[in-house]
C-alpha cells in the first residue's frame, strides 16, 4: 500500500465532484487489502499498476450519501477496469491479425522463390542443352 504523497493530501471529497489523478484520467475508488490501513478507501489512478503515476488521495467523509456514492464509484471503477481490459484485448487481437497475415505472406514468397528455383535449374537445363547440341551441330560440320 503506498503511503500518501505531499500533493494527495487527506482532504474529504466534495459532493459530485470528480476526482482526478496526476495522469489527467477519473480517479477510482479503491480498498486498503494490507497493512494498518486496511478497510480504508482512498482514490488511485485507474491505470495502475500499469502506469507510473502514484496519484492517492483519502477518502474521509462520513456523509449517508457516501454509501451510494462509493457505490457509483465503484460501479465507474469496474467499468473503467473493463474498458482498459478491451483495450488491451483489441491491441492484442490486432497483433495475432498482423501475425497472421506475415505469415501468409511469408507462405506466397516461398511459393514464388520455389517457382524461381524450378525456372532457374530449367533455364540451366535448357543452356547446357543448347551448349551441347551447339557442340554438335560444330562437330558434324566439320
Amino acid at each position: 500500500m503506498r503511503r500518501p504523497t505531499a500533493g494527495s493530501g487527506c482532504s474529504s471529497h466534495s459532493r459530485g465532484a470528480r476526482v482526478k489523478c496526476r495522469c489527467g484520467r477519473d480517479a477510482v475508488v479503491r480498498t486498503v487489502k494490507n497493512g494498518t490501513n486496511i478497510g480504508m478507501k482512498f482514490y488511485g489512478c485507474p491505470l495502475w499498476p500499469d502506469t507510473k503515476c502514484d496519484f492517492m488521495k483519502w477518502i474521509i467523509d462520513n456523509n449517508e450519501d457516501d454509501d451510494m456514492r462509493y457505490q457509483l464509484l465503484q460501479k465507474e471503477n469496474t467499468i473503467s477496469e473493463l474498458e482498459h481490459e478491451k483495450k488491451l484485448l483489441e491491441q492484442k487481437i490486432k497483433k495475432l491479425k498482423l501475425q497472421r497475415e506475415m505469415k501468409s505472406d511469408l507462405c506466397e514468397m516461398r511459393m514464388e522463390l520455389m517457382k524461381s528455383s524450378r525456372k532457374e535449374k530449367n533455364l540451366t537445363f535448357m543452356l547446357v542443352l543448347s551448349w551441347l547440341v551447339f557442340a554438335i551441330v560444330v562437330v558434324y560440320n566439320n
